[in-house]
């Protein structure tokens, strides 16, 4: 994985600035823990709500992209920075730009945000009636998915190793389907766990869809992808991404709901308030992770990393929310992760064949 320069993916645009090592390292390490935070808080803080009396899938799935303003505090603290180098440099009387995405840029931000909102609802919709245990593992998937839209939209190569995985995480999710009773939560139908099986399941086959469309989207933009313009089309994304559950919660009705469910939730008024709002911060922490790992590395390293905080999520469901772990749930975790590490080892292997191959060219040069 390329962590040097500029991502492979981008190197057709000859103007990208580069990064010195010390910076990409660091935005690597920064982008790996918002990811960490947001793969485990967000869930679990998602679950909290619909096991305390809450009922609005709409208004979780708006949550999971809600906090999208927040995006404009960096923003503005690399705007007053670019601002100020200008005003150090001799001469320069060129105004600082205020964005950096250009219109082009932005639709496809706004289709793809679209493509979140949805993916959004799928997953909330799922988790209603899931235990957070059972839709981590579910959305492990969303590796396999990822390396087949990777392999038809940037041209990932299939390898043995990638085969197995997705094998693997297949086989995991078909004995979680196949033993309801020991899973499913005492207020939900048998017809309920279903749903919420299948609206995950189609929660992580999209999101596989959306992570190569973001490469995509990097490697064909015609101008240099900085971390600036990185955060600007996830800021576009989030707001596309909201506005869709918008209209799902007006058409629902959410918006008028919102106080009285306040009032009957199990954990307080006050607290119902607070589960929203930090719910809202760490899906954020997420996705502008997610953007950023695929920047700064790509898209294969946002699916491991993804699939890697699993078994944290499986943990944390169990100690906070004292759920079931069946031993079919170990056996399907145990899958998930021999495809992960099957996975993880693949691309290993392919790298170094790669440096390998590239050596004797380099030193005969």
């Amino acid at each position: 994985m390329d962590v040097e320069g500029q991502n492979s993916n981008h190197q057709n645009q000859d103007t990208a600035p580069q990064m010195s090592k010390g910076l990409r390292r660091a935005l690597i390490v920064l982008n790996c823990v918002l990811m960490a935070l947001g793969n485990t808080g967000g869930p679990l803080l998602l679950r909290l709500y619909f096991r305390s009396g809450g009922k609005r899938q709409w208004l979780s799935s708006w949550l999971e992209t809600g906090g999208w303003p927040f995006i404009f505090v960096p923003l503005l603290i690399t705007y007053l920075h670019r601002r100020r180098r200008c005003q150090l440099r001799p001469g320069n009387q060129h105004p600082t730009k205020l964005f950096f995405i250009t219109p082009r840029l932005f639709l496809v931000c706004a289709f793809i945000g679209l493509l979140i909102g949805l993916d959004d609802f799928l997953y909330a919709y799922g988790l209603s009636f899931l235990p957070v245990s059972t839709s981590s593992l579910l959305i492990s998937t969303q590796l396999a998915f990822t390396a087949f839209f990777a392999f038809l939209i940037v041209k990932l190569k299939f390898s043995p190793y990638s085969i197995n995985s997705v094998a693997l995480l297949t086989v995991g999710a078909v004995i979680l389907g196949l033993h309801v009773s020991s899973d499913r939560p005492d207020n939900v139908t048998r017809g309920q766990y279903y749903l919420g099986f299948i609206l995950t399941l189609g929660a992580a086959a999209l999101y596989g869809l959306i992570l190569p469309l973001v490469e995509l989207m990097y490697s064909k933009a015609k101008q240099a992808i900085t971390y600036t313009l990185v955060m600007e089309m996830q800021l576009v994304m989030g707001f596309f991404a909201t506005a869709f559950c918008t209209v799902g919660m007006l058409v629902n009705k959410d918006f008028q709901a919102i106080p009285r469910e306040a009032r009957h939730f199990e954990l307080g008024e006050f607290r119902y308030y607070v589960v929203l709002v930090w719910n809202a911060v760490f899906w954020q922490f997420f996705y502008l992770g997610t953007v950023g790992v695929i920047f700064c590395v790509n898209t294969l390293l946002a699916g491991i990393l993804i699939a890697v905080f699993i078994p944290v999520t499986e943990v944390l469901g169990v100690v906070f929310f004292k759920e079931n772990f069946s031993s079919e749930k170990g056996v399907a975790l145990g899958l998930s992760l021999w495809g992960l590490a099957s996975y993880s080892y693949g691309e290993y292997r392919q790298e170094k064949d790669k440096k390998d191959k590239a050596t004797p060219s380099d030193q005969g040069a």
